[in-house]
Parts: C-alpha cells; sequence; structure tokens
C-alpha cells in the first residue's frame, strides 16, 4: 500500500495517453514540471499491463507526494493503493467506490456540462467535480460542450473544480477566472515531446 496523498487545494491536473511505451518516464517529466495531480487513464483491456503501470505511477507519484487517481477502474485502484478513482457517466457510482476504496479515498465524478449531475455527486459524497469539454479536445472530439459559467455556478458546492477539454496553457486563465481550481490535460501535457516544460507551463498559470 503507498500512502496516499491528500488532494491539492489547486494546480495542474495531469491525464495520461492510454498505452504508450514510455509511459512511466513521461509521468515523471510531467511530475517534475509541477503537476499537482496525475491521473493514469487507459482504456484497454490489458490488465496485467495496467496493472504493473499503475503500481508504476504509484511509486513515482508517491516520490513526489502527489495523488494518483485512477481512471474509471475501482478495483485497479485498490490494487494499486492510488489515492483514489475518477468516474464517468458509464461507470460505477460513488457509493460503491467508496464502500471498495475507503473513507479517505478521493473520488472524482465528470458532470460534463450538468450542474445537476454535479448536485447529485456531492450528495453521493463526491470529493471533487470535472467539468467540460470547455474548448474542442483532440481526445473526445466529440464531447459535449460547457461554458465557463459552470464553473461560477458550481462554487457554491464547495468542491474542488477541475475544468477539461482542450484547454492549454494559453487559454486555461478565463476558465480559472470564472473558478476551476484545476486544468486538465492530456494532449497538451502528454502529446508534446517534452512532457516536463508543457506541465510547467500550465502549472506556473497557479503561481499569480
Amino acid at each position: 500500500m503507498h500512502s496516499r496523498q491528500p488532494f491539492p487545494e489547486r494546480g495542474l491536473y495531469a491525464i495520461t495517453d492510454g498505452p504508450r511505451a514510455d509511459l512511466v518516464a513521461a509521468c515523471a517529466a510531467a511530475l517534475r514540471g509541477g503537476a499537482a495531480v496525475l491521473q493514469y487513464r487507459d482504456k484497454t483491456g490489458d490488465t496485467a499491463r495496467r496493472r504493473a503501470e499503475a503500481l508504476a505511477l504509484a511509486r513515482i507519484c508517491a516520490d513526489h507526494r502527489v495523488p494518483l487517481i485512477i481512471n474509471d477502474d475501482i478495483e485497479l485502484t485498490a490494487i494499486a493503493g492510488a489515492a483514489g478513482v475518477h468516474l464517468g457517466a458509464d461507470d460505477a457510482d460513488v457509493a460503491s467506490a467508496r464502500v471498495r476504496l475507503g473513507a479517505t479515498a478521493l473520488i472524482g465524478v465528470s458532470c460534463y456540462d450538468s450542474l445537476e449531475r454535479a448536485h447529485e455527486a456531492v450528495l453521493a459524497g463526491a470529493d471533487y467535480l470535472a467539468f467540460g469539454a470547455f474548448f474542442p479536445s483532440p481526445t473526445k472530439p466529440l464531447a459535449r460542450h460547457a461554458g465557463s459559467g459552470l464553473l461560477t455556478a458550481a462554487k457554491h458546492f464547495g468542491k474542488p473544480l477541475v475544468a477539461i477539454g482542450g484547454i492549454t496553457a494559453d487559454n486555461a486563465q478565463p476558465l480559472l477566472d470564472a473558478g476551476a481550481d484545476f486544468i486538465a490535460a492530456i494532449s497538451g501535457v502528454f502529446a508534446v515531446a517534452d512532457p516536463a516544460s508543457a506541465a510547467r507551463r500550465y502549472a506556473q498559470l497557479f503561481q499569480n
């Protein structure tokens, strides 16, 4: 079991981009660059590889004192000793995740463009809420579009808010101004040659 890291107050929420030979090295670079949270997102069915990668990422996240969140997979979260799990509309519910992972696990929920879904997630015990896509996303080109006003409206839930979807270091500021506590990035960090420099550019947005 790896020591679970508390959820930070704000920062870059870096999300991995599926199978790649240099996954652990790329994630280590993003952490060096200042990622505040790392999510392991791999939609393949390769159980053995996913388990090995999650365990490796849990180790480097512990070294950097950054929470590791596992996308969609409650069992893998438990096996890896990750800090928590992120759940989308088609995944298990918050209550099931809480029973399996315990009171201290971080449970995040994708709320897309829906304040109603966010309200339900908060009532169910979610620890943070993610909204998006705010801009066209190369990872999810068909994602529902969210407006920045959603972030402002969601502040009253009193939970950390994550903005996701096509967000770059150049277009992120209005979302921070609207109330985002975290900027999530997939391709913005992991589809570039130098994930450390990319992460640093995002991280600098939070140093003001």
